[in-house]
């Protein structure tokens, strides 16, 4: 397994104060192992900003529950929580419903992200490198404001393997998830480094060993 450079868009996209952090965007199709990934980047020092974490926090807010209420379906606020398993067979099942829901998080969880990164640019030492970890980072156009994309693969029958193991999903399950997403070939092409999450712990630890430096060096690599 090795972090490869890919024939990717996704590099040099922002222009970068000098000594500002560089701007990572992490994403992988499901079960590839994407927090595996960023786990091992925070504990080398990245910040890491979690899409999901924040999205979940977005789904708390009194303002944002009211919108999907009044928006996506009243059924899915129940005694003041989202009823998240059936929030998810609606969105998954109604793209307009899909839509409606990611205008009224979305816009809350860039804001956050933009919030937390302020404030680690603001701190007396500021993180070597920012990574947003992003499951639809390409779907939603996210990687014009990275230095660099990061895309975490493994092949199908893998990631199904892991996943029955971790939530007891099967495979026709796996496949609606990656034929709601880009297609795991097209995200590979569009990044600017692969990692290859086909082995073992092992090999991921050497992987994104390979890839630590690359990423510190992205600052170097801007117009």
């Amino acid at each position: 397994m090795s972090a490869s450079t890919a024939d990717g868009e996704g590099r040099a996209r922002r222009s970068t104060a000098p000594g500002y952090p560089p701007r990572i965007g992490l994403t992988g199709s499901v079960g590839a192992g994407k927090s595996s990934v960023a786990r091992r980047l925070a504990e080398r020092g990245a910040l890491v900003i979690d899409a999901d974490a924040l999205a979940r926090r977005a789904t708390e807010d009194p303002e944002v529950l009211a919108r999907i209420a009044a928006e996506v379906g009243p059924d899915l606020v129940v005694d003041g929580r989202l009823d998240r398993a059936a929030t998810a067979r609606r969105v998954f099942d109604d793209p307009a419903a899909r839509s409606r829901l990611e205008a009224i998080v979305h816009p809350w969880v860039r804001r956050a992200a933009a919030a937390i990164e302020a404030a680690a640019m603001a701190a007396a030492t500021p993180p070597p490198l920012v990574v947003h970890d992003v499951p639809l980072l390409f779907e939603n156009g996210l990687e014009a404001g990275m230095d660099a994309t990061v895309v975490v693969a493994a092949p199908f029958a893998q990631r199904a393997a892991r996943l029955a193991a971790r939530s007891g999903m099967d495979e026709a399950a796996v496949r609606a998830r990656d034929a709601a997403q880009l297609d795991p070939v097209e995200k590979a092409r569009r990044a600017t480094f692969v990692i290859d999450n086909g082995g073992d712990e092992e090999d991921l630890d050497a992987a994104v060993a390979e890839l630590w430096p690359r990423l510190l060096g992205m600052a170097g690599e801007r117009p």
